[in-house]
């Protein structure tokens, strides 16, 4: 069974197969540059408290449920990917 690829699976793939991908120099210094840049970023989480509709928050929860993961993550991961532009709303 042949697995199905995104469109930006497939990009990297044609990236890679194309022969435009080459190694860097220093890749064991590389590797962990980016993993020191990984580890500070997933650390820094900040707390807030917001008001939401409580039909809101049940709906949110019920969404949750069908997903199989805490709501919290689903309101969480709902706000990165409005912040990084990947989701957007009519005003």
């Amino acid at each position: 069974m042949a697995t199905e690829l995104s469109v930006e699976e497939q990009e990297v793939v044609d990236y890679v197969e194309g022969g435009a991908a080459v190694s860097v120099d220093n890749l064991d210094g590389e590797k962990s540059r980016y993993s020191q840049i990984a580890r500070d970023q997933i650390g820094k989480k900040k707390t807030v408290s917001i008001r939401l509709l409580e039909s809101d928050l049940e709906r949110l929860k019920a969404q949750s449920v069908r997903q199989g993961l805490p709501y919290q993550v689903l309101i969480s991961s709902l706000i990165h990917q409005y912040a990084n532009g990947k989701i957007k709303f009519d005003v």
